[in-house]
């Protein structure tokens, strides 16, 4: 593998492993989610001025009001996710950014579809998907709060952006035993994660986080 992919120095795979040991201590426990986070080269997503802090457990801006999430709360919003289920199943994500959660979505289900509202970053994403021979990540332009219902339903639903209510039409989206996963707040945001059950949604509080907000249009 060439040095642009395994890094060197601050964005070699030492660096990369230590980053894992973090995210133990910080409580994943999901091996195969632990396993996901080390497969997938962060600093290939990020800015290249900012790649040696690719490894830190910190969110990195990307341009244009937006950010690569921190990588606990990718694992801890995958890891909840997953728990107890076989797979993720046909997955969905809001907010591609520059598809790098989607990417470690990919190493756990074959079905990732993952819509942005910024054609940039879309862009952005598509090249960084060839650059780590990613091709599993169906990418769509396009408004997440309406979802993808040509796809429709999906077994898991993740946002990548604080929505100030529940997205209905995501909630419609969501497939009988699916989860979502979504920061939920404008000022104070936390983690919601949503199952669909027969007798209807069942909707948990987790943990305390920042967002960007969900925005709706296109640019």
């Amino acid at each position: 593998m060439a040095h642009g992919l395994t890094g060197i120095g601050m964005t070699s795979q030492r660096t990369r492993g230590r980053m894992i040991e973090r995210l133990r201590e910080k409580g994943v426990r999901d091996e195969a989610v632990l396993a996901a986070m080390a497969a997938v080269p962060r600093h290939v997503f990020v800015e290249e001025a900012l790649a040696h802090r690719a490894y830190e457990d910190t969110a990195l801006p990307l341009g244009l009001g937006q950010t690569i999430s921190q990588p606990y709360i990718v694992a801890r919003m995958i890891e909840v996710l997953k728990a107890g289920r076989a797979g993720l199943g046909r997955t969905l994500e809001v907010g591609a950014g520059c598809g790098y959660q989607a990417a470690v979505l990919a190493q756990l289900t074959d079905e990732v579809y993952a819509i942005e509202r910024l054609e940039p970053l879309i862009a952005r994403a598509k090249l960084n998907f060839r650059q780590v021979q990613e091709f599993r990540v169906r990418l769509k332009h396009g408004d997440g709060q309406l979802g993808l219902p040509e796809a429709a339903p999906f077994d898991t639903i993740i946002l990548a952006a604080a929505a100030q209510r529940i997205p209905p039409l995501l909630l419609q989206q969501l497939a009988l035993g699916g989860r979502m996963m979504l920061p939920l707040g404008t000022g104070e945001q936390v983690l919601c994660l949503i199952e669909r059950r027969p007798e209807g949604f069942v909707e948990s509080r987790l943990d305390a986080v920042r967002f960007v907000p969900l925005l709706s249009g296109i640019e």
